[in-house]
């Protein structure tokens, strides 16, 4: 989940850049295209039996749906919104995971969960509101980042979700097929959007972003989410979300971005804060 966060991170950076140049949902489409070639070329090297996988293929359709429409959603609102403010969005799914897993799972916090989640979420908030109570009182929030925490309310579902419907199958083969379900369930609508696009008159960025946003925080990032899920409740799985402010924050740095502000930077560390204690809480669980 470590690996996860700084790689998440990359795509906030990235996706800001190419949100306004093509279509999210025609963009999503093609990195499940090519994260589902990467995927299973190594289930093929890997001489993975998927026949259990391929048994009630329908309960794939779900949480690829639900995969599918993260990315779109998450594209959708890099349009407006900041890469840092997105980054702070995302890293409520945690308190939004926990709520999931008690729902289908009944997975309970201690104490210090909460609390820790209590202080990720406030750290969150902070960030968003970039550190101004007026703003918070006024409750001004822009519309990318309304777009994004629907979508992060997707997202948060998916590690007990995934929990939920496994059989046991390996972790890339799992991500295999819930990439497959999230096709089935995309295609018909953003494959019109794929085909109005002059692919070719789009500027290197895009074609970079595709290829990263594929590889690295789809097909990557979903097998280690799903490896991660399998062996910690819902809640700690998407702790480490928490670093995925300070990771944008260095990626933007190393696009040449300008620091953020004190009171802003502030939020990134009290999220922090709430990661070390939930690490805690693990040790000693």
């Amino acid at each position: 989940m470590l690996g996860f966060s700084a790689l998440v991170a990359g795509s906030f950076t990235l996706g800001a850049r190419v949100a306004n140049l093509v279509d999210p949902a025609a963009l999503t489409l093609l990195r499940f295209v090519l994260a589902l070639v990467v995927t299973s070329l190594v289930l093929v090297v890997m001489r993975t039996d998927v026949r259990g996988a391929l048994q009630g293929g329908w309960r794939w359709l779900l949480p690829g749906a639900i995969y599918a429409g993260y990315f779109v959603l998450m594209f959708e609102g890099l349009k407006t919104a900041t890469p840092l403010s997105s980054a702070a969005v995302f890293t409520l799914s945690p308190i939004l995971s926990a709520g999931f897993g008690w729902w289908l799972l009944r997975q309970g916090m201690t104490r210090r969960m909460a609390f820790a989640l209590a202080i990720g979420a406030f750290g969150a908030l902070w960030v968003i509101f970039r550190g101004e109570i007026a703003a918070a009182l006024r409750l001004e929030i822009g519309r990318g980042e309304v777009i994004y925490f629907i979508g992060c309310l997707l997202h948060a579902a998916l590690p007990a979700l995934m929990r939920r419907i496994s059989r046991g199958e390996p972790p890339m083969l799992a991500t295999t097929m819930m990439l497959t379900g999230g096709l089935v369930v995309l295609t018909p609508w953003a494959l019109p959007k794929v085909l109005a696009t002059d692919w070719a008159a789009l500027p290197g960025i895009v074609w970079a972003t595709l290829g990263y946003t594929a590889i690295c925080t789809t097909a990557m990032t979903a097998a280690l989410m799903q490896y991660a899920s399998q062996r910690l409740p819902g809640a700690k799985v998407m702790a480490y979300t928490y670093l995925v402010p300070g990771w944008v924050i260095a990626w933007e740095l190393a696009f040449g971005a300008q620091t953020p502000p004190g009171l802003v930077a502030g939020g990134v560390g009290i999220t922090v804060l709430a990661l070390l204690l939930l690490l805690k809480d693990e040790r000693v669980s």
